[in-house]
Formats: C-alpha cells, sequence, structure tokens
C-alpha cells in the first residue's frame, strides 16, 4: 500500500470515521442496536402470516383456494402478525429500557436493576397512550366513534388494536424509554431510593429501589404531557414532526446514500457498519413495512439490505465472492473464495471482508461503498417507480438472493430479477479493482517464492 493511501485511509479514520466509531459505542445507540436485533425473530414471525394472508393479491390464480381453506382460520393466524407488529413499539420499549439500563451498569457500574428499567419505561409509555383533550378547563379523555376514528376512552383502535402501540409509537417509545432510565438513573445516584435491611431479599429490596423512581417518572411524564395537552397537542403528535422529518429524509434518495455510505464506511474502518447503522435505522424500516402494507410506496423498507442492496453481506460481494473463488488466479483470493461461496450464499461475508482484506484497503475500499450505493439506486427507482412492489414483509436474513426478494415482496417475481441485477451489477464495480488487486497479489506470491527457493 502507498504512503498516499495510507495518509488517505489515516485521514478518513481520524476526521470522519473516528467520531462515527465513538458514536457507535455510546449507551444509546449500542441499546438500540441490542433493541433492533431482539425484535427480528418476533417480526419475521409476524410477517411471514401476512405473507400467506397476501398471496393471493400477487398470485390471483390461488383466490379461490385460499378462500375455501387458509382464510376459513386468517382471523386466528393473523394474531401472529397483530400480536408482533401490531405491538411493536411495546417491544422496543421493553427492550430498550432493559438494554439502556443494562449499559449504565457495565460503564459506569451504577446499582441499577434493567428489569426496573423496563417495567418503568413501560408504565410511562403506556401513560402517553391515551388521547386527552382540554376542554372547558377540564381534560377529558377522547371517546370518538365513526367511520374516520374509534376512540374509547383515549385508546384509538386500529385493524391490529391498539393503534398507539404499533410502528407508530416506536419514536414515541424510545423518547420515553431513555426519559424513565434517565429519571431512574438519577434517583439512584442522588440516592433518592428506598433502602431496605441487609435481611430483606434482594428481589424484596430491588422492587422497593424503584418505588421512588416510579412516583418521579409518573410525575414527571404527566407534568410533560398536561403542558402539551393543553396546548392542544401530545408526546406523540410532537414526536412526530422531528422523527417525522428524519423519516422524510432516511426515504429520499440522497438519504438512503448517506445511510449506505456511513455503513461500509464504517466497516471500511474495521467498525461493523452492518449491525450498527441498520438498528439505528431499524424504527424506520419497520414502520415503513406498515406503510407499505397499508399501500404505500416506500423503498426503505424492512431488511433491504440483504433482499436487494448488498446480496452476500455488506458490500454487495456475492459476485465478488464467486469470481474470486473460481475464477481469480492469486493463491490467497482463490481459497478465501472457496471456503466463502457457501457462506456468501446466506449472507455471511465477514471471512472476505477480513481475509482479503477490503479492511483498510484503498483499492476494495473504492467498489466495496460504491456497488451498494449503485444498487441502492437501482432499487429505489425501480420500486419507486412501480416496476418492483415495495418491501411489505420481514424474512430471514440469511435466506438466499432471489428467494429472500420474493417472500418480501409477498410474491412478486420481478424483484427475484431485480435482486440478480443487482448482483450482476454490484460485480461490474468490482470486477476492475479485484483484477487489478488479484493480479498484484499474484506478483507478490511470485516474489515471496522466488525469495523462499533464493
Amino acid at each position: 500500500m502507498s504512503q498516499n493511501a495510507n495518509n488517505f485511509m489515516n485521514k478518513l479514520e481520524e476526521k470522519f470515521m473516528g467520531p462515527l466509531g465513538k458514536f457507535s459505542q455510546s449507551k444509546f445507540v449500542r441499546a438500540i442496536m441490542n433493541t433492533g436485533m431482539a425484535t427480528i425473530p418476533f417480526t419475521i414471525v409476524g410477517s411471514m402470516f401476512l405473507v400467506l394472508n397476501v398471496l393471493p393479491m400477487t398470485f390471483p390464480a390461488l383466490e379461490g383456494f385460499f378462500n375455501n381453506t387458509f382464510f376459513r382460520f386468517s382471523d386466528i393466524y393473523m394474531l401472529a402478525n397483530k400480536a408482533t407488529m401490531g405491538i411493536l413499539a411495546l417491544f422496543f420499549v421493553i427492550v430498550l429500557g432493559f438494554e439502556y439500563t443494562k449499559a449504565y451498569v457495565q460503564d459506569e457500574g451504577l446499582d441499577l436493576d434493567p428489569l426496573n428499567g423496563a417495567l418503568l419505561s413501560v408504565m410511562a409509555f403506556f401513560m402517553t397512550i391515551p388521547q386527552i383533550v382540554f376542554e372547558d378547563g377540564y381534560m377529558t379523555l377522547v371517546n370518538v366513534m365513526d367511520d374516520t376514528a374509534q376512540i374509547v376512552n383515549g385508546w384509538e383502535m386500529g385493524a391490529d388494536g391498539v393503534t398507539r402501540l404499533g410502528t407508530v409509537g416506536i419514536f414515541t417509545g424510545i423518547i420515553i424509554s431513555v426519559l424513565a432510565v434517565e429519571i431512574y438513573r438519577i434517583t439512584v445516584q442522588k440516592n433518592w431510593t428506598i433502602k431496605m435491611p441487609d435481611a430483606v431479599p434482594q428481589g424484596v429490596s430491588k422492587a422497593f429501589t424503584a418505588l421512588i423512581p416510579a412516583f418521579i417518572v409518573s410525575i414527571v411524564v404527566m407534568i410533560i404531557q398536561g403542558i402539551l395537552v393543553s396546548l392542544g397537542t401530545d408526546i406523540f403528535q410532537l414526536a412526530a414532526i422531528p422523527f417525522g422529518f428524519i423519516t422524510n429524509i432516511a426515504n429520499s434518495w440522497a438519504g438512503l446514500m448517506v445511510i449506505v455510505f456511513l455503513l461500509h464506511g464504517l466497516w471500511i474502518v474495521g467498525i461493523h457498519g452492518g449491525t450498527i447503522i441498520t438498528s439505528i435505522v431499524s424504527p424506520i424500516t419497520l414502520a415503513n413495512v406498515q406503510a407499505n402494507v397499508e399501500g404505500e410506496v416506500i423503498p426503505f423498507a424492512g431488511d433491504i439490505w440483504n433482499v436487494f442492496i448488498h446480496s452476500g453481506g455488506s458490500g454487495a460481494t456475492l459476485g465478488l465472492t464467486l469470481w474470486m473463488a473460481f475464477v481469480a488466479k492469486s493463491e490467497q483470493l482463490g481459497a478465501l473464495g472457496k471456503v466463502s461461496v457457501i457462506p456468501g450464499l446466506f449472507n455471511i461475508n465477514e471471512p472476505i471482508i477480513f481475509g482479503t482484506p477490503i479492511l483498510y484497503n484503498p483499492i476494495m475500499a473504492i467498489p466495496f461503498i460504491l456497488a451498494p450505493m449503485v444498487t441502492a439506486t437501482i432499487t429505489y427507482i425501480t420500486i419507486n417507480t412501480g416496476l418492483v412492489n415495495p418491501i411489505i414483509a420481514l424474512n430471514p436474513w440469511p435466506a438466499p438472493v432471489g428467494l429472500s426478494a420474493f417472500i418480501a415482496t409477498a410474491g412478486d417475481w420481478k424483484s427475484v430479477i431485480l435482486a440478480f441485477v443487482n448482483v450482476i451489477v454490484a460485480f461490474a464495480i468490482y470486477y476492475p479493482f479485484v483484477r487489478m488487486y488479484d493480479n498484484q497479489l499474484v506478483g507478490e506470491e511470485l516474489e515471496n517464492a522466488e525469495t523462499a527457493q533464493a
């Protein structure tokens, strides 16, 4: 690697990736990352039953068969969807409250109980759900029963149950969980807790430790809600403003490019960009899946990464892996490619990233960042223009290329074509760079062999 290339990578890490790396290790980001990963199994299960319910929309010939079989029991099996996607905000609140509290315990050694953090978050979140209005000097729960809304004692009901427990409540849930845990932390640090004698069982003692924090959390949330309601709004409506702005940016082509660049730029300097960035934006992509189910057409939804953008793993390396396995002339790339083919088919490419290596490698870093930006652009255009159906379901991320697209779009055959086109386009971008790198390695291997013989 030349001195100029070394200097470039060092400056990139120092000025740009270094601060991002520190941010990625913050308590909040780690908690969000763990929260996103914890919800994956449940959202996949819920999505599978949704796919079953919408297949006849894609294959009209199956409509009669489904009407006489599966649809007779759809209210039963769709409970799995309502109990996952329908209460996704609740999942986020519970896990984020737990993980954020645990981060304080691990990093600062505070005497906090992650379970208390989770329960305090849930209590605070449920206090924000009912819709309240301030009229004639009274704060009253909203009751509306007409064609536009069904709100009973402040609880708005939708097809999946309580509306605000679904994806629409994720952003509010994040804010409230952080607020509840921070109040819990402050009360413990200030010793505003009830201390029980040592003879009292630990479980009982921990329960009483949360008593005063629970009072303070409830009072703070009531005050915030009371002020907002008196102003004609509430936490949900207020949170929708900045998070709606962020969502709109992320859903734009430019926003998608920034996200893809950050994901792969972090990888280049040794930080697992895939886990960090996808976890941070998961509230947006999950909410967009539900929006697509309801008729929207949003490209940036679900697991767009493994479905369309980077088949084979971060960097869209599936085509690269196959080329290395069967065409590369250097022993290093050939051997690495052969052992990486099977994992690559299931979107696991750490061997390629670390073994090639792509990290800190200026030659391979360029296509590693550029290829997914191009495939993301192709995906954005084809879905946004209606050529391919948007993602309406989540599927296991290791699902092979094509199959994952078919499932995620509920059977759109054009999505399969798009997935394979992206694989080919990504490899076309890699080809000149990997060929150059392969020739360089061949030269080094020959030189090393001659040195060994001398």
